[in-house]
């Protein structure tokens, strides 16, 4: 049985290859980012492809028995990149699977498709109101899932929650960089909100379902996040006290904040874009009971368990990722004027 993945390169496809490499013969990496064979197991492929382009997908996915279309723009990218990528290039993977042949293809969308909505827990049938040109185009790759499924592909839609463990970067390597230093970490607002994560490995563990469950019960959309979740406070917290550092939570005021973080967005030189400074001080958190009746899914880590393990895979490897930065969640990302602020904490 072969599995392909496209951004098979990424932070989610890196853990997909690794979690799944005994549950498969083969399993073949498309993605245009470079791939460490030296990081993957025996039996991954690497070729480099663009999923945008439709020819070289009816060519690489013609042997393919099963897809995670895993790839996508991140929100730093370019708007046109962003749509290009999520939307064109979901159309090719989905039109070279049903020309191949292929049994199934699970798509990795986004809770970001519901925007910032004020009903908690956010259930799969809640209206989609993106928030930025990422969960748009998330919205729009979704709308082409359910047309693809209507010419008879099987085609499960996961919608995680953000996603974290070994080997995440991205903003949240800043965040334990301020950790190790002992900093006061400043959250937008009061840190009372419930804003639920979820583990890479949980993650993982509900796509492989989605890949082998009868038609009948998978092919669905479905949210995914950690079950055990508290306040900001409480898990940012106890990710400080594991720390040891003297690093703790500091709140602030919302309204003040907000302000100047979209403006350092929109000048870039602050990382932190609107899906991540919009929902920061508000309840963010899916039901995940669909999935846990449907295919029997359940979550092995916490939040603070999660950011803990995360920490703790940033602390041993950190001395490897000097010099290293970039605009994927497997790299450092520049703290631009953050690094300024982090003086003062």
């Amino acid at each position: 049985m072969k599995l392909a993945v496209t951004g098979g390169a990424g932070f989610l496809g890196f853990h997909l290859c690794n979690q799944l490499a005994d549950r498969f013969d083969e399993i073949a990496v498309l993605d245009v980012a470079p791939l460490d064979s030296s990081e993957y197991p025996e039996n991954v492929t690497y070729v480099k492809a663009d999923v945008r382009d439709a020819e070289a997908m009816q060519e690489l996915l013609a042997e393919a028995d099963l897809v995670v279309h895993a790839a996508a723009a991140l929100p730093l990218w370019k708007k046109k990149d962003i749509f290009s990528t999520s939307v064109d290039g979901t159309r090719s993977v989905l039109e070279a699977a049903i020309q191949n042949g292929i049994k199934r293809v699970v798509y990795v969308s986004s809770t970001a498709v519901y925007g910032v909505p004020e009903k908690h827990p956010i259930l799969e049938d809640d209206p989609l109101v993106g928030v930025g040109s990422y969960g748009e185009a998330k919205i729009e790759a979704e709308e082409l899932c359910q047309q693809y499924r209507e010419k008879g592909l099987c085609l499960p839609i996961v919608r995680p929650k953000t996603f974290i463990g070994t080997g995440r970067m991205g903003v949240f390597q800043i965040l334990y960089d301020w950790v190790e230093s002992g900093c006061k970490i400043p959250v937008i607002g009061n840190g009372t909100n419930r804003y639920q994560l979820l583990e890479v490995e949980d993650l993982v563990s509900a796509i492989y379902l989605m890949l082998t469950l009868p038609e009948e019960k998978a092919n669905d959309t479905f949210n995914v996040g950690a079950t055990q979740f508290g306040t900001v406070l409480a898990d940012v917290g106890a990710m400080c006290e594991y720390a040891g550092t003297g690093a703790r939570v500091m709140t602030t005021k919302a309204w003040l904040v907000k302000p100047f973080l979209e403006l350092f967005w929109l000048l870039r030189i602050s990382p932190l874009y609107k899906w991540v400074y919009g929902t920061a001080d508000k309840d963010s958190f899916v039901s995940s009971e669909k999935i846990q009746e449907a295919l029997g899914w359940q979550a092995n880590y916490s939040n603070a368990e999660a950011l803990i393990r995360s920490y703790r895979w940033y602390l041993d490897h950190k001395h490897e990722l000097a010099g290293a930065e970039g605009l994927t969640h497997r790299v450092a990302w520049k703290q631009g004027i953050l690094g300024l602020v982090k003086k003062f904490m």
